[in-house]
């Protein structure tokens, strides 16, 4: 198991933006080549999804798909939101661009992350709202602005 490290929680997050910025046009590419942006966005699925399983044999915890029966199923909308941020992201780029979709990504991330924060959600600890954050959301909506016009 991983240590839990905020240095590395950055590095991975940071690595995992870098992956969201290629995974978009690199999906889009697909659904051009097979003519179907719902079908690449399966196909992109079905890859993750032999990867993941494949991790999880490898790491010897095959035991949790069995615990996931348990879960209660409202938490599976997890694979429900990543399909469509998949498939609207793979549309959105050539509409867009790379850049303006990943700005807009953030920002939709933000102000979700914000709420989600301030509320509590899912068992997190509740953050305040503050102007430094709402700041922060306001000036990534004006790169998304900037990034478009």
């Amino acid at each position: 198991m991983l240590p839990q490290s905020p240095v590395l929680a950055l590095f991975f997050m940071a690595v995992a933006g870098l992956a969201v910025a290629i995974q978009a046009p690199l999906n889009s590419a697909l659904g051009r080549s097979i003519e179907s942006s719902v079908a690449a966005a399966a196909v992109s699925f079905g890859v993750g999804f032999v990867a993941l399983v494949l991790l999880v044999a490898l790491s010897g915890d095959s035991a949790a798909f069995g615990r996931a029966a348990l879960a209660p199923r409202w938490l599976l909308l997890g694979g429900l939101l990543g399909a469509f941020f998949v498939w609207a992201s793979l549309w959105s780029v050539p509409v867009l661009g790379v850049l303006t979709t990943t700005a807009a990504l953030i920002l939709g991330q933000m102000v979700g992350s914000m709420v989600l924060d301030y509320i509590g959600a899912f068992g997190i600890a509740a953050r305040d709202l503050s102007w430094t954050r709402l700041t922060a959301a306001l000036l990534v909506g004006t790169g998304v602005i900037l990034s478009r016009f």
